[in-house]
């Protein structure tokens, strides 16, 4: 079994420091379930509803997000560059693909077939060359690197679940028995060596209430991978690349596994019962205390959530549609996820391991996309679109694929090639829930490095998701000073990608 909590960790650049600790494995800050639930009922009302609009808009009842940590190269995702030179364009060559006119990595042969139902997006571009994944997926309109690995920086913006799941809340619905900001397949930037936690799926001024209930993944992995740090190189079991059938997801450290009994999730409650009398900072009335720690337990122990996240439930077949590795099987379970009700998934492929991974390929970079990054994403991509459009969900669905920037167009000499950080011109993929099928929006020069049509910047991006989800983006929310703050100042729906 894999455990995920308390392990040294390492950033990019080497440095090494105390990890991070907390309590019950639910988020950064250390609280419980109870907790959580009762900062979200304590959360002022800042939103408003959405109002009426095209026939786009509200067209997702649900969204799932693949936030790709480390960032692809484009030329080897969907720009070809077939014509540059070959210090640009690698040793990867293209294949047709079912959206014509958009030929994709001769390593994606299954998300060839499906990109008939793709809207691709060539020409995102910004100014910050870092792993910004908070500048990706929030509202905050600058990063620098200090904020990239500081999640408690005050400077930080609620990442875009949050403010999906805040904004359900004013709505009067209450609590859920599938909670609106779900994430897989661990707590974010938790399981390489390096630091703590890098930024990005908090939930910032909303409060921590808001940050996502992360899952915990639960199985073994079951093939090896070596992965190149600076002057480590380093050979490992590597979940990304083979889990064993019976690996599957719960919630947190706390979630009950497929046997939990009565009596054991009666013993679990009282463990949480002394997590709370030992670390309880507001005056609550015993009534509303205990109302909080029933809607937790009902989250731990329900039925709903845990079935969900059971993907050993689901037919043989169908879990080798979506590859049996973490990146498909969390594909699948967010799948599950979103047809038992949950409003906003997101499935990162994050560092695992080295500091440096996940699709950060300054070294090896052509043996781990054979062997590692582009046959995992391939079979879980193409399967998560294939079921959603035979289920009938697509159209309600909304799938983006995204990542913090692009790489670098020329490769590097470093061990087994290598592509750096580029800002200038990336790829993004998006399906369902009101995107059209079947299209190709912007465009990069001949090498890929520069975008020469349609720039599209990350708020964009955001604009768009909480447009087809619904939210006017007028909506505001209150910062940690009292000022109203607009949910993605200066982002653009993206009118090109819209059916």
């Amino acid at each position: 079994m894999l455990r995920f909590l308390g392990s040294p960790k390492r950033l990019c650049n080497g440095v090494t420091r105390r990890d991070a600790l907390w309590a019950g494995g639910l988020n950064l800050f250390g609280l419980t379930l109870a907790d959580v639930l009762q900062n979200q009922s304590a959360q002022a009302s800042a939103g408003r509803a959405p109002n009426a609009g095209p026939k786009h808009f509200g067209r997702a009842k649900s969204c799932i997000l693949l936030f790709l940590y480390g960032s692809p190269s484009q030329i080897e995702f969907a720009d070809q560059k077939p014509d540059a030179p070959v210090e640009i364009r690698g040793e990867l060559g293209s294949i047709a693909s079912s959206l014509p006119g958009c030929s994709v990595c001769e390593l994606l042969p299954h998300t060839s077939k499906v990109m008939h139902h793709v809207t691709v997006a060539r020409s995102l571009t910004h100014k910050y060359p870092i792993h910004g994944v908070a500048y990706a997926t929030t509202g905050i309109p600058e990063i620098d690197a200090p904020m990239e690995l500081n999640p408690h920086d005050g400077r930080h913006w609620p990442f875009v679940g949050s403010v999906v799941s805040y904004l359900e809340r004013q709505k009067g619905r209450g609590a859920k028995p599938v909670p609106d900001n779900i994430a897989l397949p661990w707590q974010f930037s938790s399981q390489r060596v390096g630091e703590v936690p890098r930024a990005g799926p908090y939930a910032a001024y909303l409060g921590s209430a808001y940050n996502p209930l992360y899952t915990q993944f639960r199985g073994t992995a079951n093939r090896k991978i070596t992965k190149t740090l600076n002057a480590d190189t380093i050979t490992f079991d590597e979940p990304y690349v083979g889990i064993t059938p019976e690996s599957t997801f719960s919630i947190g450290s706390n979630g009950p596994a497929a046997d939990l009994t009565l009596d054991r999730l009666n013993g679990r409650k009282s463990l949480l019962e002394q997590f709370e009398d030992a670390r309880r900072a507001r005056p609550v009335s015993s009534t509303a205390h205990d109302q909080f720690r029933e809607m937790a337990y009902s989250i731990v122990g329900t039925d709903k959530v845990r079935r969900a996240l059971d993907v050993t439930t689901e037919p043989p077949a169908r879990r080798d549609r979506y590859g049996m590795t973490l990146f498909g099987q969390g594909c699948l379970a967010a799948r599950r996820l979103v047809e038992a009700g949950s409003r906003f998934v997101t499935v990162f492929w994050d560092e695992y391991g080295l500091a440096g991974s996940g699709w950060d390929t300054h070294w090896e970079h052509y043996p781990r996309m054979k062997n590692e990054l582009m046959p995992g994403f391939d079979r879980g991509y193409a399967g998560l679109i294939e079921d959603l459009h035979e289920r009938g969900m697509l159209d309600d669905t909304l799938v983006v694929v995204l990542s913090e920037h692009g790489r670098t167009p020329k490769i590097s000499s470093a061990r087994g090639g290598g592509r750096d950080h580029w800002a200038q011109a990336y790829t993004a993929l998006f399906a369902g829930g009101g995107v059209a099928r079947g299209r190709v929006v912007g465009k990069t020069d001949k090498i890929g490095g520069t975008v020469v049509d349609r720039p599209i910047s990350p708020k964009d991006v955001l604009a768009t998701v909480y447009h087809l989800l619904g939210y006017d983006l007028e909506t505001t929310l209150t910062d940690r000073v009292g000022r109203p703050q607009s949910i993605i100042p200066g982002g653009q729906v993206i009118g090109d990608i819209l059916a």
